[in-house]
């Protein structure tokens, strides 16, 4: 998609959340992540023809989202974003269904992991090595995993990836990272130059992407911490999705360029005008629906690709 041809709808909301940011008592709350960890929600609503069942693990907990008649040809371990200070929220539990629909029916495993400042690092990737090894133990085989992330999220499924690799484990099937965090130095060309232009963490250095809560005093280019600084050889094929309009954009596009380097296959897109993770919309916008319909066409390359010898191509898109 040109960028004269970005939807109204996706304008309207890019705009909309500049505004409410702008403010500043609540854009302050909102930017630094204060906002959402006193958040209180709703039940969420199980989707008809679905179980959602919670898990206890050792530290934490996690969700088990299952379709009356599942598909267990693959499954989805996600990891939610939320700059490592926020937990759990009903968005990610969306996001749940629409890994599984657009799966056909797949299971989605949702962990909970432990927050910062009462757990940092490395709580967060702890959490997700134990959901990794509770899905084993459930049987399922690393082939026919995929790890989904957003944000903080898509950083951690690249972290637990360098961390599997360096322990010499197997792999997931892939990953799908949303505006993933992957440099926690602030070193990207983007942190400057979309200073002005991100409507979520722009303007200001008192928001999540400068919070050290979670890191404290360990090094910054840690690859658990920053897994832009990891070595990326031998990983699975990687979906990267990110807006144009992120601070972060940085960090996407400099670890898919590090992962095609050491030979991983990498399918970078870049959404015009878009923030940061705007498929929180789900199929509200055109340009949210169209990302989440990239996902599951990722998912069904990676899951035919066992036994057809469908390989996913390197891409690099501007949408």
């Amino acid at each position: 998609m040109a960028e004269s041809e970005v939807s109204i709808r996706g304008r309207v909301m890019r705009e909309l959340i500049a505004h409410v940011t702008s403010d500043n008592l609540i854009g302050r709350k909102i930017k630094s992540g204060e906002l959402r960890k006193k958040l209180v929600e709703p039940a969420w609503k199980c989707p008809e023809h679905y179980v959602l069942k919670d898990i206890e693990l050792k530290n934490c907990r996690a969700e088990l989202l299952e379709a009356e008649n599942p598909n267990n040809t693959q499954i989805v371990l996600q990891l939610h974003g939320g700059g490592y200070i926020g937990a759990m929220r009903n968005a990610y539990r969306s996001f749940a269904g629409l890994y599984s629909e657009l799966g056909k029916g797949i299971p989605v495993f949702t962990v909970d992991y432990r927050v910062a400042p009462e757990h940092p690092y490395p709580a967060a990737l702890e959490d997700a090595i134990t959901a990794y090894n509770w899905i084993l133990q459930q049987g399922w085989q690393e082939h026919e995993i995929v790890v989904a992330g957003d944000s903080a999220g898509g950083g951690l499924a690249m972290a637990l990836c360098m961390y599997l690799k360096k322990q010499s484990r197997k792999l997931p099937a892939g990953i799908i990272a949303m505006s993933p965090w992957t440099d926690l130095t602030a070193s990207g060309e983007s942190y400057v130059e979309n200073y002005t232009k991100d409507p979520l963490f722009g303007n200001t250095r008192d928001s999540l992407i400068y919070n050290k809560d979670y890191v404290q005093d360990n090094d910054l280019a840690n690859p658990f911490i920053s897994p832009l600084f990891g070595d990326f050889r031998g990983f699975p094929p990687m979906l990267i999705q990110v807006g144009s309009y992120e601070m972060l954009l940085s960090d996407s596009v400099s670890a898919a360029r590090k992962a095609k380097e050491a030979g991983v296959k990498v399918r970078l897109s870049i959404y015009d005008e878009m923030f940061h993770v705007f498929q929180m919309a789900l199929l509200l916008l055109p340009e949210s629906k169209r990302a989440w319909a990239e996902a599951g066409k990722f998912l069904e390359i990676i899951r035919n690709g066992r036994g057809t010898g469908q390989k996913m191509h390197d891409t690099e898109t501007r949408i």
